[in-house]
């Protein structure tokens, strides 16, 4: 498989987990907790966690806040970003706490001397800072130079505060200039990538609800990443945080660029040709797969006629063909099912392949199963037709071939 050549960047420590250079791209999010309440911000963390996020930023908006945090960080299985908006005094409690990273905000604190005092400290401490543009609180003079919040003001924002920063030589930084708009978001993060070598973390603001949210989040994120932008992502979703870290988990998975912890299942979109009810089976399939946390790629194709071969980079699936479920690993069939136990066959046979590789379970195989898949796909063209005209095709390409 081709990979994407990453743009070079810096490397930052996030407590235990590095962000930038050649690190795997992380995933992160946010709790939507009050901090105060620690076992209800813990338990959230812990689900982000679990979800895939690799680091977890918590709000510190007010002296509870701060408190809490100092009881949660000790207690979290991921590290915690402070995210601090106008109190620069909440940024040093925060780092009293013990957090392993900070957001700051240009549009909000706008004293220089204020930021320097919290790069200090953080550089004492070894604590990063994530510069955190975002389009709707640029500084007003900014937006008068600009003209509203386009990819140079955002990039202009965050040059300046980096600039504050670099100053009192604090270098551990990583940016964002976040948009709602996706392709001001997309133009934003390229124009800052040839000007700056920090890492970047990645994501459309205010992207909204799905299926909406996930729609721009995925046409913004994963078409920087596509061209080697990006060291850290989150997709900020109106919705249970958990789903923006399994959001962005499954993104990296499905690009390449982390490897496959959670089910990928594939189907084909079903037509007139499928034996079966493709999209119930597919998600009666992924709802028994999801449950039993299989990290492989699972195929549900509507018929035994090309579903094998279209699907045969999947490690398992299924295809139906008159009654029967033919169950298929890397393309070979292994075994033919009746109809109505396809998704637990398939669960039971991914299980296995999981725990015993494919070698083994392709040594396993019902030797008679390809036979019989073969005559069910004879049958079904037999009836159906070929939808490729295959036949036909390969005929005329030896004509003209051959042909004075």
């Amino acid at each position: 498989m081709p990979t994407v050549p990453r743009r070079t960047t810096r490397k930052i420590q996030v407590g235990r987990v590095v962000v930038g250079g050649d690190a795997p791209i992380t995933v992160q999010s946010m709790t939507t907790t009050k901090t105060a309440d620690v076992d209800g911000t813990l338990s959230q963390v812990y689900a982000l966690h679990g979800a895939g996020a690799d680091i977890v930023r918590i709000t510190c908006n007010d002296v509870d806040a701060a408190q809490g945090l100092a009881e949660i960080v000790p207690r979290s299985p991921v590290p915690i970003i402070a995210d601090i908006h106008f109190q620069y005094r909440l940024a040093l409690a925060a780092l009293e706490a013990g957090v392993q990273g900070l957001r700051l905000n240009p549009g909000n604190i706008r004293n220089e001397r204020h930021v320097k005092t919290v790069a200090r400290e953080a550089k004492d401490r070894g604590v990063p800072i994530r510069v955190g543009v975002n389009a709707g609180s640029l500084d007003k003079d900014l937006l008068d130079r600009y003209g509203g919040p386009v990819p140079g003001a955002l990039v202009a924002s965050a040059q300046k505060e980096i600039g504050y920063l670099e100053e009192v030589d604090f270098t551990d930084i990583k940016i964002s200039v976040k948009h709602s708009h996706v392709p001001t978001m997309v133009a934003s993060y390229r124009l800052l990538s040839e000007k700056v070598d920090y890492p970047l973390h990645l994501g459309v603001t205010e992207a909204g609800p799905p299926p909406g949210g996930l729609i721009k989040s995925v046409a913004g994120i994963a078409t920087l990443l596509l061209e080697g932008i990006g060291d850290t992502i989150r997709f900020s979703l109106t919705a249970d945080p958990v789903e923006e870290a399994k959001a962005g988990r499954q993104l990296l998975e499905f690009l390449g660029l982390r490897e496959r912890k959670g089910l990928d299942l594939i189907a084909c979109p079903s037509c007139g040709r499928a034996e079966v009810d493709v999209i119930a089976v597919a998600g009666q399939a992924q709802k028994k797969l999801e449950e039993a946390n299989l990290p492989i790629q699972v195929a549900v194709m509507g018929c035994v006629v090309n579903g094998p071969g279209e699907a045969r980079e999947a490690d398992i699936g299924i295809a139906a063909g008159k009654g029967k479920g033919h169950l298929f690993i890397k393309g070979r069939v292994v075994r033919v099912v009746p109809e109505e136990e396809m998704v637990d066959a398939l669960l039971d046979e991914a299980e296995k392949l999981v725990e015993q590789g494919v070698e083994a379970r392709l040594a396993a195989a019902d030797g008679a199963a390809a036979q019989l898949a073969d005559r069910t796909a004879e049958e079904l063209l037999g009836v159906q037709g070929d939808a490729n005209q295959v036949a036909e095709r390969r005929r005329a390409v030896m004509e003209a071939a051959s042909g004075e």
